[in-house]
């Protein structure tokens, strides 16, 4: 009970911090940046309060073996991730967009599930193995984390199943972006979650899609992942906020 009420602490203090910038910068040009910073420091800063001492997270750089399944993400990162490739070297943008796109062709409206068999890696794995997104990495990213190295290669294999992962990664994540979703909606956002080779296909093609998603358009609605209702997850959030 103690752990549950801990969470939903941390739940409705995220959401607070989320209601706070959305309120006072709505006007603001840094406004992704500044709910992006509260979003991934909040996530980095909770779970390492929480991570086991016992059981270290096996992941690490040129690791992507799990870098064939179905990332969600909200729009602030949809648009934050665009964002990041737009600025980045020229050469590097068109090599990484030209990739998503052939990865959207491969993927777009398959399951979860059918992206576990298709294997199709991340338009974002270099050829080194490493993210060349990571520092603008969604939420789904950053809380994926698992603890045997040798248990996600034989999951690749499809020789096992079942791969011992980090709770804590999983339950912050979900805390976090449930929090950022929940503030997103009360202020009269789109606030869905959306598969992001889709979504950045459609923010990379569309220049004023950041300026209609701040208009309060669901500019990705096209890709939106509604695994649950939106009505059930609006009935969670209200419950989590204490309405």
């Amino acid at each position: 009970m103690a752990h549950d009420d801990d969470n939903l602490r941390f739940f409705r203090a995220r959401h607070a911090a989320f209601a706070q910038i959305l309120d006072t910068r709505n006007d603001d040009e840094a406004l992704l940046a500044h709910l992006l910073d509260e979003a991934f420091e909040g996530f980095e800063h909770a779970l390492q309060a929480r991570l086991d001492a016992g059981a270290p997270v096996a992941c690490d750089r040129g690791c992507a073996t799990c870098c064939t399944l179905r990332v969600t993400a909200t729009a602030p990162e949809v648009l934050h991730v665009a964002r990041h490739l737009m600025t980045s070297d020229p050469a590097v943008c068109r090599r990484v967009v030209q990739r998503i796109a052939e990865a959207d062709e491969r993927t777009r409206f398959e399951s979860e599930a059918q992206r576990v068999t298709l294997q199709s890696p991340c338009p974002f794995v270099d050829d080194d193995g490493a993210c060349a997104i990571y520092p603008a990495r969604p939420l789904a990213c950053r809380g994926h984390a698992s603890l045997d190295r040798h248990a996600c290669s034989l999951a690749a294999c499809g020789q096992v199943d079942d791969i011992p992962y980090s709770v804590a990664h999983r339950m912050v994540r979900s805390l976090v972006q449930n929090a950022l979703q929940a503030a997103l909606r009360d202020a009269g956002y789109a606030w869905g979650a959306y598969e992001l080779n889709h979504a950045l296909m459609l923010a990379l093609s569309q220049p004023e899609t950041e300026a209609a998603w701040r208009a309060g358009e669901d500019v990705f609605a096209d890709a939106r992942i509604d695994d649950v209702s939106p009505a059930e997850m609006a009935s969670t959030f209200d419950w989590l906020k204490g309405a």
